[in-house]
This record gives C-alpha cells, structure tokens and sequence, in this order.
C-alpha cells in the first residue's frame, strides 16, 4: 500500500501537484499562504528531493491516518468514561516520556526493517495529543448544553454526534495537528530503520560527511512541516468559527 501510493504520487507531474496544494492553501489560508505553500514545494522540486518528499509525506499521512483512527475512539471512551480517563491518563504520560528511538526497538521483529516498521513506531509516537485533546474537547463541552440536550431527551448517541463531538472539533483539530507534527518527527528518525523519505536523506548525508546534502534536506523537512502545520491550523479555525456561529 505504501509503494501504491508513492508511486501514484509520483506519476502525477510535479508541477500539477504544486499547483494543486497551491490553490488548496489558498483556499483555506488566503493567497498569502497558497503562493508560501508554492515556492516551498518549487523549492524542493528544484533541490532534486522531490521523490523522498513523496515518500515521507506518504509515511506522514498515513501514520496519521491510523493514529487519529484509533486515538479519536479512546479519546472520547476517556471523556465520557472517568474509569477509563484514570486508566488511559497514566499510559498517555508513559508514552509521551519514552524517548523517541525506543519505539524503534519493538518495530524491528515484527516488521523489519522498512517502511512498514516506521509507520508502526510513528503510530505509537504521534498517537497521544489525537487521545488527550480529543478528551480535553469533550470535557470541555458547558455542562449547560449537556443539559439542554438532556432535557430534549437527546439520546447518549444524538448528545455525542450532534453536541458534544461538533463543539469539540476546534481542539480535536489542534490535536490531529500535533499529531502530524509528531509523525513527520518521528518519520525523520525511522530512517534509521529504512524508512527512507527525507530523513533517509539526512541519514546519508550524516553517514557520507555531507552536511551540505544534509541541510538541504533538513530543510524540506521544516518546509513540508511548515506547509502541513499551516493547513491544519486554518481547517481548525473554519471549524471553530463554524462551532461559534452555530452556538451563536
């Protein structure tokens, strides 16, 4: 799946891409933000490191995509759950203290090295701020709204779906945006591993006294960053102003 998608990516031209994630940031930010997302990705096409980008976003988003998957439903079991917040509260603190590379060590036997074992370390990494702020976001619903929808005779599920879940996407957001931030970290150490994608290009560069190609590719890394961090953090806002307006 993951050799799939980068090779889809990859067959799209690379000016067609940009152009594309242009006029997406534009949309979302303002044309302040789709012209930045444009010559940063031109930036990286002209450095030779377009292929490697492909891949750790690959890695990125989908390291993403299972964390949020699995951190979204623990979250809100925490929020409305304190038994099960007093249980997942002190796992959260054991994963957020272990130093980065110790994930590493339990990827290996079961995966490998790869691609496949920096996804799963990225994973267990990335996941923590999806469970806390999504619980933080549900706890911090008014009591009066609950209320409301209680006396409407809302059900538990209806209360969720329709209240609780919708006021909470702002923090939610902020989560899945630490969580990218994380993975894209995280997805940079796995080159040790065989990740590859732009941390195995720094990972060269470091092993073959480089630091020249290594910088280069440090910086895609903070430019991809900074182009992810942004997007996220706008989506959060519409969400937010929408959460307002339907307060209002």
């Amino acid at each position: 799946g993951i050799e799939a998608i980068v090779s889809g990516l990859l067959a799209l031209p690379p000016w067609l891409f940009i152009l594309a994630v242009g006029l997406l940031a534009g949309r979302l930010g303002g044309r302040r933000l789709g012209l930045w997302s444009v010559a940063g990705l031109l930036l990286l096409w002209n450095l030779q490191l377009w292929e490697p980008t492909m891949q750790t976003l690959t890695l990125v988003l989908l390291a993403t995509l299972v964390a949020v998957s699995l951190g979204l439903p623990i979250g809100i079991a925490a929020a409305l759950s304190n038994r099960t917040y007093r249980l997942v509260m002190p796992v959260l603190d054991f994963m957020q203290t272990m130093p980065a590379f110790v994930y590493l060590i339990p990827a290996i036997p079961f995966f490998g090295l790869g691609p496949v074992s920096g996804i799963f370390a990225t994973v267990i990494f990335s996941m923590p701020p999806a469970i806390r702020l999504t619980t933080l976001g549900l706890r911090q619903v008014p009591s009066e709204l609950i209320e409301a929808a209680d006396a409407f005779g809302s059900t538990p599920k209806q209360k969720l779906l329709k209240v609780q879940l919708p006021l909470a996407i702002p923090t939610i957001m902020a989560g899945i945006n630490q969580t990218i931030m994380l993975a894209l970290s995280m997805v940079v150490i796995a080159a040790m591993i065989g990740a590859g994608g732009l941390g195995g290009e720094v990972w060269k560069a470091i092993q073959r006294l480089q630091p020249g190609a290594g910088f280069e590719a440090g910086i895609a890394v903070v430019i991809l960053a900074m182009i992810l961090d942004r997007l996220t953090q706008k989506i959060g806002q519409k969400d937010k102003s929408r959460s307002l307006f339907r307060n209002q």
